[in-house]
């Protein structure tokens, strides 16, 4: 007895099993994550170091040169991409992809570790890490004032948007592009400097020295203990102008002699725009997991929420969003994949001139193209332009069993065969 025949006899059964099939299928597809590509994990490690206040030349010469020769004679390694810049050298590792991620990685954090020593006193200790393909944004907000400046805004959206938007279920982290952090800028006036007898190193030496918060110990009693702190850190104009530089002679040279002190940008190389104006930027990452869909629902629904909150002349407008690309997609998938069953249910409505034949046809279709999805979401995939069109390919095997299933059957009725027996 083969295992048709217990379907065939036994029809409420068959009809509980498919339903079964569909509504497995429609919770597998509901909990599967919705992107436009399938997640792939390469195996690319980056080092980043960072050497402030030093050129493109010194970096290519004193970082990067010495990071690449740490890291050449690593195993599996198929390409090396190095970027020399001011004050930031960059450098990424792409392995065979037969490598590990995390081995790789392991690898390049060993080898830099050797050569740590060999850098510049003034370099940062160079970041390796692994290039995680879930981190780039998929979704960009510009952010345009005409009454706050770049310092005023970025503050602004730090205090407001950035924590707002980063508990949107599914989100990861929240970028800020063109971003401006307040900092105490110091012009220093090198005649003034010069005729005091001091340099640049004595006006940095000094300011470390004064902008400092150092414990201070504890004060105990019988009742009470209370911990003390000497905290003499700057945070005003004034008090970096008051910074003693030198002392000679019994005269002050203080720092707002030798220099101009203001309050402005920690850097402004950096320019973000949107619609052709300056502005700030708020990229959104999703976690690896998460609907990249359901997501961009909720982002744009929290912007909506936070529309009121805008300062005065101050306007939030999504720049980019994936999820129109993966909705097009998606749609175009699904649009082909709908042509092709209406297209089978017209030819064997026309071919056989038979409507239960053609039931027949149109049940089994989306049974089992549901049901596969059982397996894919087992197998921890999800929903995105190549599964899709897999299931557009599958859908003509399913249609020529089906069809010569269907007219089997059919001519074995037509030759005087009971159904059941020609089924």
């Amino acid at each position: 007895m083969q295992i048709s025949d217990l379907f065939i006899r036994r029809p409420v059964f068959s009809v509980v099993v498919s339903l079964l099939l569909i509504v497995g299928g429609l919770a597998s597809l509901l909990q599967m994550p919705v992107r436009e590509y399938p997640q792939v994990d390469p195996p690319v490690v980056s080092v980043n170091t960072v050497y402030r206040g030093a050129s493109n030349e010194v970096i290519e010469s004193r970082i990067t040169e010495i990071v690449e020769g740490a890291i050449a004679g690593l195993e599996g390694i198929r390409q090396i991409n190095s970027e020399s810049r001011n004050d930031r050298s960059s450098v990424t590792i792409e392995f065979n992809v037969s490598r590990a991620p995390e081995a790789a990685a392991s690898d390049v954090r060993d080898a830099v570790s050797r050569i740590a020593s060999r850098l510049p006193d003034g370099a940062e200790t160079p970041v390796v890490r692994k290039v995680d393909a879930n981190a780039s944004a998929i979704m960009w907000i510009g952010i345009t004032s005409t009454t706050l400046d770049a310092l005023e805004l970025s503050d602004f959206l730090k205090r407001v948007y950035v924590d707002r938007l980063a508990t949107v279920d599914g989100v990861a982290n929240v970028y800020i592009g063109g971003e401006r952090r307040f900092a105490m800028r110091i012009w220093i006036d090198r005649p003034a400097l010069a005729s005091r007898g001091l340099t640049v190193q004595d006006v940095e030496n000094a300011i470390k020295r004064q902008n400092v918060e150092l414990p201070g110990g504890r004060i105990e009693s019988a009742q009470r203990e209370l911990t003390v702190k000497t905290d003499s850190r700057l945070a005003t104009v004034d008090d970096f102008q008051r910074v003693i530089v030198s002392s000679k002679n019994g005269y002050l040279v203080r720092l707002g002699e030798v220099a101009k002190v203001e309050v402005g940008a920690e850097d402004n190389r950096f320019e973000f725009y949107s619609s052709g104006k300056n502005a700030i930027g708020l990229g959104i990452v999703r976690q690896s997991t998460a609907n990249t869909l359901s997501v961009a629902n909720g982002v744009r629904a929290e912007l909506a929420k936070l529309g009121d909150a805008l300062p005065p002349g101050t306007t939030a407008e999504v720049m980019y969003d994936e999820s129109q690309f993966i909705r097009a997609s998606i749609n175009g998938v699904i649009k082909v994949l709908l042509e092709g069953i209406a297209l089978v249910v017209l030819v064997i409505l026309v071919l056989l001139r038979d409507w239960r034949s053609t039931i027949v046809a149109i049940v089994a279709i989306p049974v089992s193209v549901l049901a596969s999805y059982m397996i894919v979401a087992f197998f921890g995939a999800s929903i995105n332009v190549l599964t899709l069109l897999a299931v557009v390919l599958a859908i003509g095997i399913v249609v020529d069993d089906a069809i010569v299933e269907i007219e089997n059957v059919h001519r074995r009725i037509e030759e005087g065969q009971e159904p059941l027996l020609a089924s």
